[in-house]
């Protein structure tokens, strides 16, 4: 099948802005038929989101040409051989780690640490080791997480689809895939956070500002939202922050110890992606609390932490990927949450877009001007 997508031939060195340098090209590529546990899904919504531009700017290198995007939702159009579970017309949304059931994390219920699904997506290869992406030339594009969103169709494995019902908007079923499920799950399930508890959040992106839902949802009594960009923060409050503090000043930890809480925060969660974020929210979690970070820095980045912190002071600083979910469980909880009311997620859309202008929504993402944006399929 013959359709265009958004390809990346090179991870790193685009210079901005990206509407002049365009590191991403619309091509007409060849998808191939799916192979055995695998599905043809018609791609209707895409979001835009950090870990895509962090493969753009070469942060999170990538093997090359790839189809970029990782939060998409969809209809499945045809089925390959031994599919279960699925049918031709449900609608999905994808999980970027594919969760293979089989091996010891997914067994024990951790499915964002499955051992082949991880394998998979630094190969850039579905599930199975296929690659069903080529140019007219011949030449075979690599997946992006099992993925592969910025096109118009889509060949991914079973393990990397989540069934949903059928009556929520595709640009709203698609933030589950990613911006709902990793900062939601970051608040309920790595942090843990419990009714009555205070919560501290870094880095107000579409992650970020899920999070702050999630903590609402969760019942915190307080939650304070840090950015280094007064715009985000206003959106913050609006979203329901209590407090909002800069955190890049000099006095913000002060402020947020003596002012805000008595101490520190019970729980804090970071996204950002920089070391004086992670490092800013550590030092703001008090005795016994927890910091968790779900960002993706530069893999050369270090943080500097002094062991004796979390010794005598009791603290736990935890890592967090997927939102630390089963996505067949979660995915479809969460989205029970929005259709009442509790998780308003519609409010992280900021702009939608044509696969035309994908550079555009790029440049907008990386100066800070949107929170997510939708690329709209017909």
């Amino acid at each position: 099948m013959k359709i265009k997508a958004a390809v990346l031939h090179q991870s790193g060195g685009h210079s901005r802005p990206y509407t002049e340098s365009r590191p991403l090209t619309i091509e007409e590529v060849e998808v191939e038929k799916p192979g055995k546990e695998e599905v043809l899904i018609k791609i209707k919504a895409a979001g835009l989101c950090h870990s895509d531009l962090s493969v753009i700017d070469g942060n999170r290198p990538r093997p090359m040409p790839m189809v970029l995007g990782h939060e998409a939702s969809g209809i499945i159009t045809e089925l390959g051989e031994d599919v279960k579970d699925f049918e031709v017309g449900d609608h999905v949304v994808f999980a970027f780690l594919p969760s293979c059931g089989r091996c010891e994390y997914c067994m024990s219920g951790r499915a964002a640490l499955c051992n082949p699904g991880a394998k998979a997506n630094n190969e850039g290869v579905l599930l199975n080791g296929d690659k069903k992406i080529k140019n007219n030339k011949g030449e075979i594009y690599h997946h992006h997480l099992g993925v592969s969103g910025f096109a118009e169709y889509a060949v991914a494995s079973v393990y990397s689809l989540v069934k949903i019902d059928k009556s929520v908007p595709f640009e709203i079923a698609a933030l589950f895939g990613c911006a709902v499920m990793t900062g939601v799950g970051a608040v309920v399930h790595t942090a843990g956070v419990q009714p009555g508890e205070s919560v501290l959040v870094v880095g107000l992106g579409g992650v970020g500002l899920s999070a702050i839902l999630g903590a609402i949802a969760a019942g915190a009594s307080k939650i304070i939202a840090a950015d280094i960009s007064d715009a985000k923060l206003k959106v913050a409050k609006e979203y329901g922050a209590t407090h909002s503090l800069d955190s890049s000043s000099e006095s913000a930890l002060e402020d947020l110890k003596q002012e805000m809480t008595l101490g520190g925060v019970d729980k804090s969660v970071e996204f950002a992606g920089a070391m004086p974020a992670l490092d800013f929210a550590f030092n703001a979690t008090k005795k016994g609390g927890v910091t968790v970070t779900g960002a993706l820095p530069h893999p050369d980045a270090r943080l500097s932490l002094n062991p004796l912190t979390l010794v005598g002071q009791e603290k736990t600083l935890k890592g967090c990927y997927l939102g630390s979910c089963v996505p067949t469980i979660d995915i479809p909880r969460f989205i029970e949450l929005y259709k009442m009311g509790r998780l308003p997620v519609d409010k992280l859309i900021t702009h939608t877009l044509k696969l035309e202008d994908i550079n555009l929504g790029f440049e907008r993402l990386a100066n800070g001007d949107a929170i997510r944006q939708i690329i709209l399929f017909d």
